[in-house]
């Protein structure tokens, strides 16, 4: 099986680095892809100074959706994986990848975080929602078979977080089985800040609740079950902070600014979910996905080309020019 593994970074040179030996060590015949976002910390060089990534793509985008659907769009592999710069795969994580896709389409796996008493990892998370069985993965430790990106179009453009949530949902619309493997582990990096599924605080309220909104709306319509699961998590949130502003770690005037976010986010969620969900009424539900734009990268570093070029016997040759993201928990 051919491998091509796909690592977004922003700003997080080290990290990355760090993330690319453990590929090195642990899957060396794999085609790794880095997308690099306006990066300010050296990363481009760093990478291009690498003989173990095959290409390195730069984007002037800060959102982690167009970082995958770059990567993808250059892929060569009859799989992709998805693997957050700040994530260190196990020495197992390629014998996870076999098993899970001897059985499902998608396979995902847990992502271990560092403790001061020790670890936590993920769960296999699932759903049932308008009748349809979903069941989510990591973003930053996912592989897909590269027929199955093509039915989802890649990930959607709009959304600035919770891609790979949205993603989950099309995935049950289409029939692919998502597959829970152990064995497929990697390990966060313990000087990682925590964030939502695209860099940004779980506590951005307003683009939270967007995204949700977005999401349910575009892949479900603007039905019941949808307004009762956005209102459920709003009044846990909303709770959540209230206890913050009893104990005084928070403000009244700043919970009443999160429930305006809240109810902002929510409107154009909604209404701009209704309206992707009008563009595309095929399964694929992805107006904004990768087929829909080819100006991406603002540079490409491939040594696939270079290698293809010393075979024939000519010069070495680039693309030119010079540009990250993570995942937390997220609701539906």
């Amino acid at each position: 099986m051919n491998l091509s593994v796909v690592v977004p970074t922003l700003n997080g040179r080290d990290q990355l680095a760090d993330g690319l030996d453990a590929l090195s060590a642990h899957a060396p015949a794999a085609e790794v892809i880095v997308v690099n976002g306006p990066s300010a910390d050296g990363t481009t060089g760093m990478v291009r100074d690498r003989e173990d990534v095959d290409v390195l793509v730069e984007i002037s985008d800060r959102s982690v959706n167009v970082a995958r659907n770059a990567g993808i769009e250059v892929a060569t592999g009859e799989a992709v994986a998805l693997v957050d710069y700040d994530n260190r795969i196990g020495p197992d994580w390629i014998e996870g990848v076999e098993a899970g896709l001897e059985h499902a389409d998608v396979v995902t796996g847990p992502v271990a975080r560092p403790l001061r008493a020790g670890q936590t990892a993920d769960s296999a998370e699932r759903r049932r929602i308008a009748g349809r069985n979903v069941t989510y993965f990591a973003g930053g430790n996912v592989v897909f078979r590269a027929g199955v990106l093509e039915d989802l179009d890649g990930f959607d453009e709009y959304l600035e977080t919770g891609g790979s949530r949205d993603a989950a949902h099309r995935l049950a619309g289409l029939d692919h089985e998502v597959r829970w493997e152990s064995d497929l582990s990697v390990e966060r990096d313990p000087d990682a800040s925590p964030a939502a599924d695209g860099g940004r605080p779980d506590r951005d309220w307003g683009w939270k609740y967007r995204a949700l909104a977005y999401r349910l709306a575009k892949n479900y319509g603007f039905r019941p079950t949808v307004i009762r699961r956005v209102a459920a998590h709003a009044l846990g949130d909303s709770t959540s902070v209230a206890r913050d502003v009893v104990r005084g770690a928070a403000t009244p005037t700043g919970w009443v600014a999160n429930g305006r976010d809240v109810l902002l986010g929510t409107a154009t969620g909604f209404s701009d979910g209704m309206v992707a969900r009008a563009r595309d009424r095929t399964p694929t539900r992805n107006p904004y996905g990768l087929s829909t734009r080819a100006d991406r990268a603002v540079a490409k570093y491939d040594r696939r080309k270079d290698d293809e070029t010393d075979e024939d016997g000519g010069d070495d040759e680039t693309d030119g020019g010079s540009g990250d993201d993570g995942t937390a928990s997220q609701p539906p």
